[in-house]
């Protein structure tokens, strides 16, 4: 075993076993309407189980919620115990996505971790989610309609 894959080992195995702040929710008022909350996070900070170095990125959340939307505060305390923690990034989206969803269980959940280059490679992962029974290809539709109307993109 070399030394890079001893420290992988090390820093993956913390995360996977590492408690995480829970992600509390509030009661929505209006679970009868579909709307769009788009949470951004400019400084999503995590450690590279390679290198141990830090990664930084975007994270942006889109979800359409049910019952209960996310509870900021306590979000930001969750997205920050990432820095402690080596995890590539595509485990960062897909474990971000599944803390959501277990969370307060949205319609539609979409989250986009854009992370800086390194090395002169920048990447991107997209990961989304559509709850069954919950007209789901409707709203996964019509949600990129949402996002650009917001834009004012036609």
């Amino acid at each position: 075993m070399t030394a890079t894959s001893s420290l992988t080992d090390a820093l993956t195995s913390t995360t996977e076993t590492a408690p995480f702040p829970a992600i509390d929710v509030w009661e929505n008022r209006h679970p009868d309407r579909r709307f769009l909350i788009t949470i951004d996070v400019p400084e999503f900070t995590s450690v590279c189980p390679k290198t141990g170095l830090p990664d930084f990125g975007t994270l942006t959340i889109r979800y359409i919620p049910r019952e209960t939307c996310i509870e900021l505060k306590a979000f930001k305390y969750y997205l920050l115990a990432y820095r402690n923690h080596g995890i590539f990034y595509e485990n960062v989206v897909n474990k971000v996505m599944e803390d959501i969803v277990t969370a307060c269980n949205p319609h539609f959940v979409e989250v986009c971790g854009d992370f800086s280059a390194r090395g002169g490679i920048r990447t991107q992962v997209r990961l989304r989610h559509v709850a069954p029974g919950s007209e789901a290809l409707a709203q996964a539709q019509s949600l990129d309609h949402m996002v650009l109307n917001t834009l004012n993109v036609t």
